[in-house]
């Protein structure tokens, strides 16, 4: 494997999930990789404006063996404006405008899904950050071109399947992470997902609102981050339960993120969208059980044996599973045990030889071009 490679790093949404992604990367990451990003704010100006924002930014890219790029960007506007001095280019797809889910009193932008699908035809590879993303994104995208007035662009759906792969991403876990937390009561269930509404929290509070009602105690902590504008079912439920609140602080050191989670039990996640799901499985290596709904990602993720404990297919299941658990937390130590352990599969050290590879065919299909 060649070492002398240098790669640019363009992250036009450095926070979150993004930002951890693009920092493990890079310390993981036998290759060179410099990163230049943008806050995490503002995402529709920064699908607008982040390529002339870059554009300025990076004076020489020419230099590097080749450019990445996250999916918050007009890939295509970045290599007008660089021309001849661009590096052949690779996008991560962390979601994609075309998958996403709208507030139900919005109508969706077709602008934004349509720069997805600019990004990826101009990039020499595209990379999803899993099985289930790709393949929303290849289920809907005729869906959104048949919707197109004329001339519809059909020929890009093979275009783009061509040259996309999935890589799923890495992540932080400290090498000291201490065995699950034995039960106890009352338990200590996570939500450590940000808190917006593609995030489902409505489903969240209704499922502690059965558990409260039955009479059973339990704690929470709530370590997502959190934005200017938080939706109403997050204040209203945390009002709620204020008594039962240990922590309500997103938590930038991640050192006691992690020592905060793995005071944990249970986690449960109600998302809407999860093309990953990175804290939930930050939070099951941490020693949590988890409770996830089906229909996501998460069957490729968790361990076909514990199925049978984990998923749920909608909101009743997920109450009367949350009471089978908290009753059974004691009989359920091994599975909590073998399931920190199979979420190993995710450490950086494990996932980087996708992502080295993949930068290697980017350089190696930009030089048969010259040849």
């Amino acid at each position: 494997m060649r070492s002398d490679l240098r790669f640019l790093f363009l992250e036009p949404f450095d926070g979150g999930s993004h930002g951890q992604f693009a920092r493990g990367l890079i310390e993981n990451c036998r290759f060179q990789v410099d990163l230049v990003s943008l806050p995490a704010r503002f995402w529709k100006w920064r699908m607008r404006g982040a390529a002339l924002h870059f554009a300025r930014a990076v004076a020489e890219p020419q230099k590097y063996s080749g450019l990445i790029v996250s999916g918050l960007m007009s890939l295509a506007d970045l290599m007008a404006l660089w021309g001849s001095r661009c590096p052949p280019a690779l996008v991560y797809f962390h979601e994609t405008q075309l998958t996403y889910p709208r507030k139900a009193d919005r109508e969706r932008d077709d602008h934004f899904a349509f720069t997805d699908l600019t990004t990826a035809l101009c990039a020499r590879k595209v990379l999803f950050n899993s099985r289930s993303h790709r393949s929303r994104f290849f289920e809907r995208l005729p869906e959104f071109l048949n919707r197109l007035p004329d001339v519809r662009p059909l020929w890009t759906v093979e275009t783009v399947a061509a040259k996309s792969q999935v890589a799923m991403p890495g992540c932080d876990f400290p090498e000291d992470l201490p065995e699950p937390a034995p039960a106890k009561d009352p338990p200590l269930i996570i939500w450590n997902h940000r808190w917006e509404h593609d995030k489902n929290p409505q489903s969240f509070f209704r499922a502690l609102d059965l558990l409260a009602a039955s009479g059973r105690n339990f704690r929470l902590a709530f370590l997502g981050e959190r934005f200017n504008k938080v939706p109403r079912v997050f204040i209203e439920g945390c009002r709620r339960f204020a008594d039962r609140i240990i922590c309500s602080a997103y938590q930038e050191d991640r050192r006691n993120y992690y020592r905060l989670l793995s005071r944990g039990h249970i986690v449960i996640s109600t998302a809407v969208q999860e093309n990953f799901g990175l804290a939930a499985v930050e939070a099951i290596r941490c020693g949590c059980m988890p409770l996830l709904p089906r229909r996501l990602v998460y069957p490729e993720i968790i361990p076909e044996k514990f199925h049978r404990h984990v998923f749920y297919d909608d909101d009743d299941a997920l109450g009367r599973r949350l009471m089978e658990t908290i009753q059974d937390l004691d009989r359920l130590y091994p599975t909590r045990r073998q399931l920190a352990a199979a979420m190993e599969a995710y450490r950086w050290t494990n996932r980087i030889g996708d992502f080295e590879a993949a930068f290697e065919e980017l350089v190696a299909s930009a030089a048969q071009v010259f040849d």
